[in-house]
């Protein structure tokens, strides 16, 4: 019997050294989290910055690659990686701890959670997982283990030994603990005694069946014991066959406490599928929700004019503004309704018994006023008040994502109608929905296929001369006609298909100007593309206009590309150095629709543009309102001050023209010298000369 507890405490020791001789410290630092995907057969897919720090590897290095490359070279030979995506795929998460190494050979102490994605369909699609640094926590608990003497009286996990009829007949001063019971105790018990009613699997030895051979390798199995005070703690319990001097069998059980591990297990899901800083469920916490819908009610709202007091107090007031208006949905609320906080400032409702608070109806007007409300926050009074859409089953669709689409759908309709309104999902809504879908997709097949056109509108000099051209998309719709940007951006915008609708024009933009005749003076022609979609963290959507820029053959000189006031304010550092990389290639940036956004003076200065276009909101006023007169002054001297171009849009009168020269203004865009018109005209009018100055207004 000795022998044998001599012969697993050496086992213990070695263990212990070994991984105190292999731990190092990782330079990303204890408790750093790697989140990363893979796909069914276990290839890295993406990879988050922490994953590099983590790991070691970057990106390019190794996207594609088997995972099994951060597991030790023992556990990778035994098939230890697939066999935790089998646990994983089978299970749905799959949660362990244990060596891992890094590129350069280094390894640390991981705590890792697996889980399998899946389709609607329950098809395997890959699976996320969740690795934590915990070298510095391993460590502490191994060098608390150096304070024991006595290997077996003093272990760090319980052990016992339980004989044939489940008695126990030794017990370390470990499991004792654990139990809170004394040593004499739990000398007294059955090994049925120590576990708790929910464990539910009778005593440690009646679920493995006793025979005369040894067991190959050790039993495991999770277990919940019971503590003296009825709380459970959650084990990993092995339990190995042995066989006495005598003959008869006793059982080797050794208990490691996961119970914190549990609770972090809980821990990290929460935070999955909560708001860090609302604590409210967010988007995925509210998924399992909607995918059991039943007959529920949604309701989507949103702050009125959020963005505005961001800019103007700062996210810190934007978020205490957030926390004040979560506390107010949760606390006011009842039981029969879920709040959760789905993006920035939208918030979902969801209710599964809408009859007991009135009906939709009545549930929505009472949100809408509960949300308009006068708020303090950072010494200012704030008057809050929010769009909300609402829409419930079986009336609204088929599942939980429809009715949440529906909801939004409905909540920006109620935008629409100005703040603190109110629409209800209705048959019209959810047909016109469908009807959007199927334009998406449409429309994503005309650019896979080329079948969009584009027109072009002049930009003319002080002398009429033709001196660039904006190009404009136009869809030939088979069965809508002909459809202006007016119509195509918002579907694109739906669809997810700006950035590639951009993309498209500035390709086929490109290809046209090429082959654009000279204008009367000679001079080369100018083009000019707007690019409608947000890019200010889109690095790699930048990267894409500079390879088409490349493709192109055009001198760059020529391009221009339009960007929208709040899109340039916003930038991110690194877009804003790719920009710079495209300006000293020759590209000008120009701010389209200038005077529209909220950003001051002050910053416009420093934006890397080199062309402002006055939004046609001040040109139409330019005749008779003094104050339109005085922005466009203005705004034409800024440019000029910081050497910038400046163009009007708009232009739609003679009159507004010479007006408009009198102030200075560099270039004219308008009806009153030409509509958008298909290439091979625009090709005509440039071959033209200046273009006449029409007496009327077009």
């Amino acid at each position: 019997m000795i022998d044998r507890h001599d012969e697993v405490l050496a086992a213990v020791g070695r263990g212990r050294r070994a991984r105190r001789e292999a731990s190092r410290p990782a330079e990303a630092g204890p408790g750093t989290v790697a989140v990363y995907s893979l796909d069914a057969e276990g290839r890295v897919a993406s990879w988050n910055p922490d994953a590099q720090r983590l790991k070691g590897y970057r990106s390019e290095e190794i996207l594609g690659r088997h995972f099994s490359v951060f597991y030790p070279p023992e556990l990778a030979a035994v098939g230890y990686p697939q066999e935790e995506l089998e646990r994983a795929a089978e299970a749905g998460v799959h949660i362990d701890e244990g060596w891992r190494i890094r590129k350069d050979g280094t390894r640390f102490w991981a705590y890792l959670i697996i889980a399998a994605r899946r389709s609607e369909q329950g098809v395997l699609q890959g699976f996320v997982k969740v690795v934590r640094d915990d070298s510095e926590a391993h460590a502490r608990q191994q060098r608390s283990y150096r304070r024991f003497s006595d290997l077996l009286a003093l272990a760090p996990v319980g052990v016992c030994f339980v004989d044939d009829n489940d008695r126990v007949r030794e017990v370390n001063n470990a499991l004792c603990r654990l139990v809170r019971h004394p040593r004499a105790e739990v000398l007294e018990m059955t090994g049925a005694d120590l576990l708790h009613p929910r464990d539910g699997g009778g005593g440690l030895t009646s679920e493995n069946a006793l025979s005369e051979e040894e067991p190959e390798t050790p039993v495991s199995r999770s277990r919940v014991l019971l503590r003296s005070d009825g709380e459970p703690i959650h084990c990993d319990v092995y339990s190995a066959l042995s066989v006495q001097d005598d003959g008869s069998h006793f059982w080797l059980v050794v208990f490691q406490d996961v119970t914190e591990r549990i609770h972090q297990a809980e821990a990290l899901q929460h935070q999955l599928t909560h708001d860090a800083l609302t604590g409210l469920p967010n988007r995925r916490g509210v998924d399992e929700l909607l995918d059991n819908a039943g007959r529920l009610a949604v309701l989507f709202c949103d702050i009125d004019n959020f963005k505005r007091i961001n800019d103007s107090l700062g996210h810190a007031a934007g978020d205490e503004l957030i926390v004040t208006v979560a506390q107010r949905l949760r606390g006011e609320l009842g039981e029969e309704c879920a709040v959760a906080r789905l993006s920035g400032d939208e918030f979902l409702i969801a209710s599964t018994d809408v009859d007991a608070v009135g009906g939709l109806r009545v549930l929505a007007d009472r949100v809408a006023g509960m949300l308009r409300m006068v708020v303090p926050v950072r010494g200012h009074l704030v008057r809050v008040s929010a769009s909300v859409g609402a829409a419930m089953f079986p009336e609204s669709g088929t599942s939980g994502e429809d009715l949440l689409r529906f909801a939004d759908a409905a909540m920006f309709r109620a935008k629409r109608h100005g703040p603190g309104r109110v629409v209800l999902a209705d048959p019209e809504l959810t047909a016109s929905l469908a009807e959007q879908m199927g334009l998406e997709e449409q429309l994503g097949e005309a650019l896979r296929t080329d079948g969009l056109r584009l027109h072009y509108q002049p930009i003319v000099d002080r002398d009429r001369t033709v001196v660039s051209a904006e190009a404009l998309v136009r869809w030939p719709h088979p069965r809508m006609g002909l459809l202006s940007p007016d119509v195509i951006l918002p579907i694109a915008e739906q669809g997810n298909l700006l950035h590639e609708l951009d993309l498209w024009v500035l390709r086929a933009a490109l290809r046209d100007a090429v082959g654009w005749p000279r204008q009367a003076r000679g001079r080369p022609v100018r083009v000019s593309v707007n690019l409608s979609g947000r890019f200010s963290a889109e690095v790699d959507f930048l990267d894409a206009v500079g390879a088409i820029l490349a493709d192109s053959g055009i001198d760059l000189h020529r391009v221009v590309l339009e960007v929208t006031e709040t899109s340039l304010v916003e930038l991110s550092a690194a877009a804003r150095d790719a920009m710079h990389a495209l300006i000293r290639l020759g590209v000008s940036f120009a701010v389209d629709d200038f005077g529209t956004g909220y950003s001051s003076l002050a910053r416009l200065k420093d934006l890397p543009a080199q062309v402002i276009k006055l939004d046609r909101q001040f040109i139409s006023g330019l005749e008779t309102q003094e104050a339109d007169r005085a922005i466009v002054r203005s705004a034409i001297d800024m440019a000029h001050a910081t050497d910038r171009r400046c163009v009007a849009e708009g232009v739609e009168t003679a009159a507004q023209y010479h007006l408009l020269n009198e102030l200075g203004v560099d270039a004219h865009q308008g009806w009153l010298f030409s509509r958008p018109l298909p290439q091979a005209d625009f090709r005509a009018v440039v071959a033209g000369g200046p273009l006449p100055l029409p007496d009327h207004q077009p």
